[in-house]
């Protein structure tokens, strides 16, 4: 019998497992992909956004401004890139500065740093802003992370202290049995005293399994543009248009790594597995990108990506106990900003919901942070030197774009995660992320997860089950 279940391995499954791991519960996080992470927390806008945007009072503006005065203490104990190079929202029209000045007085109300610039003021801090800028609201503590470390690393400490994570596990259904939940899912029956939902675009069909509810999940698709980090200072804040019923809109900003997005674009769809890109909406995408920025070089665009946010019908985060069970606890709803939110949320759930209705204990053997990454291209030229010497895999390059080296890869293969595909290496390492995107590196990437699961090559998926990338060996000579 586990104390809690945890439905979804997204950020915010992830920092709510990682939460409940400084007790002595017996928890478990189901997860019915191949890895934490795999869908929303992979793509997406990888901001931590600042708060002003929310209308004040609801779920998503308390979250979003607790989650980001979180932020850096969380990255650091996580070894988590974390910059707050702070955002402007862009006005290009004059009828705009009235929704400017409402902007600046809801930042306020959301008791979050803001100011409106003058065109002036905007055009020295971003010289490649649209010349006829009218002003802007910058708010400084916002700021870019790494959202694939985040949730990777979040889950990381969550298993090192003690929480138990199975992937490739999808629920069938739920049923209560006297003072429990029985789980059925691919692989079993599954038993806990509390059960979390925290199944993203799914969480409204894991909630109807145990009543009717009032609420759904919307799947809103958004593409986004990468461009190739070539130089800094194409952007030096996250640029934002004036939000409109949408969303925040097209927007154009750095990211931890030096790339940059132009994105995202908002579209609903009735499939919750679409991350299909087309030509159309990302020439929409481009057009809305360059009223901000007019001088984006699209001829540096690495790739097109897009992914879908779990958006509710209550226009607002979901974070409360079942009407039928106060130990069934819904955390759904959770779109824009789900992603700076999560390490809020997952205190608030661990000990204001689950405290409720278990006995929390702490651990006195707890530890807040993971095993510091070793990452060459930040130490200096001798200490690289030193650091080859001693472990000669951290001299091997094996993706030459974004300088990956084999030490880094064998180091994340050795953590508490299981990596199961390219992708789950390509997320925690950058192997695979650059120019090129895999066509150099890829090969000795799938040689590695085949010598590290004990497995052929033609078993290495690329990310979800049917995408092996090897279909066969041929012998030297030619059979």
């Amino acid at each position: 019998m586990k104390d809690v279940v945890i439905i979804g391995a997204g950020a915010v499954g992830s920092f709510i497992a990682r939460s409940l791991s400084k007790f002595k519960l017996d928890v478990m996080v189901l997860e019915k992909e191949n890895d934490v992470g795999n869908v929303t927390s992979m793509s997406n806008s990888a901001i931590a956004h600042s708060g002003y945007d929310p209308v004040p009072g609801t779920k998503k503006a308390y979250f979003n401004v607790r989650g980001n005065k979180m932020m850096s203490q969380v990255c650091e104990e996580l070894d988590v890139p974390f910059e707050m190079v702070g955002s402007m929202t862009v006005a290009t029209e004059e009828s705009q500065l009235k929704l400017l000045d409402e902007l600046n007085e809801r930042s306020a109300l959301n008791g979050v740093e803001a100011r409106i610039l003058s065109p002036e003021e905007v055009k020295k801090l971003e010289p490649n802003i649209n010349p006829e800028v009218k002003g802007a609201l910058l708010c400084p503590t916002a700021g870019v992370v790494n959202p694939f470390l985040l949730t990777c690393n979040a889950m990381e400490n969550a298993c090192d202290n003690g929480v138990e994570l199975s992937l490739t596990t999808e629920v069938k259904g739920i049923k209560r049995v006297g003072d429990h939940f029985v789980i059925d899912t691919n692989k079993g029956e599954i038993e806990s005293k509390v059960v979390i939902n925290a199944a993203g675009l799914y969480s409204d069909e894991i909630a109807k399994m145990i009543e009717p509810i009032e609420w759904k999940i919307n799947p809103r698709k958004g593409e986004y543009y990468v461009l190739d980090h070539y130089a800094k200072g194409l952007v030096n804040h996250v640029l934002f248009p004036l939000p409109s019923e949408k969303g925040k809109g097209i927007l154009v900003t750095m990211t931890t790594s030096g790339n940059y997005l132009v994105g995202p674009s908002s579209e609903w769809v009735d499939d919750k597995d679409d991350v299909s890109t087309d030509t159309l909406t990302l020439r929409n995408v481009k057009s809305q990108a360059t009223t901000l920025v007019p001088s984006i070089p699209f001829n540096q665009q690495i790739r097109v990506f897009s992914g879908c946010r779990a958006t509710p019908s209550t226009h607002d985060f979901i974070i409360e106990p079942s009407k039928k069970y106060d130990t069934f606890i819904n955390v759904a709803g959770i779109e824009s900003p789900g992603l700076v939110s999560s390490p809020a949320i997952g205190e608030y759930v661990a000990n204001e919901l689950v405290g409720k209705v278990l006995k929390l204990v702490e651990k006195e053997d707890y530890s807040p942070r993971v095993r510091k990454h070793i990452r060459p291209l930040e130490l200096s030229v001798e200490d690289r030197n030193a650091l080859i010497k001693e472990h000669p895999s951290f001299g091997r390059m094996v993706c030459q774009c974004e300088k990956v080296s084999l030490g880094e890869i064998e180091d994340i293969l050795s953590r508490s995660v299981p990596i199961n595909t390219v992708v789950a290496v390509k997320k925690r390492t950058r192997a695979g992320f650059g120019k090129c995107q895999g066509g150099f590196c890829q090969p000795v990437v799938i040689n590695l997860l085949a010598e590290h699961q004990k497995v052929d090559p033609t078993k290495v998926l690329y990310s979800k089950d049917g995408s092996e990338i090897v279909k066969c060996k041929v012998n030297k000579g030619g059979n």
